[in-house]
């Protein structure tokens, strides 16, 4: 079964960790099977969670060894009013 993380954040610069984001998604080298959703609390305007699934807990770890994922978190994390907090999870089930 798959591997999901779940990345708790809040940030007054939303837009900032956008661009962020899309600088490394442009560089094109996101694992195989990787995919991602980030969505906003509605009753907390400036909390979001961030929900990464990957075909498998290895394969995720892969990501999280590399020196650009590295980078990536800690100038997410400079960005960030509160957290990130991760959630790692295994997928029990799954549903189309």
């Amino acid at each position: 079964m798959g591997f999901i993380q779940i990345i708790e954040y809040e940030t007054d610069r939303p837009d900032e960790i956008k661009a962020l984001g899309d600088a490394r998604m442009a560089e094109g080298d996101m694992p195989q099977g990787f995919r991602m959703a980030v969505t906003r609390d509605r009753d907390r305007p400036n909390r979001y969670f961030t929900i990464v699934e990957f075909p498998s807990y290895e394969v995720a770890m892969e990501n999280s060894a590399r020196p650009e994922t590295d980078s990536f978190a800690k100038e997410m994390a400079a960005l960030c009013t509160s957290g990130p907090k991760f959630y790692n999870l295994d997928v029990q089930m799954s549903m189309p």
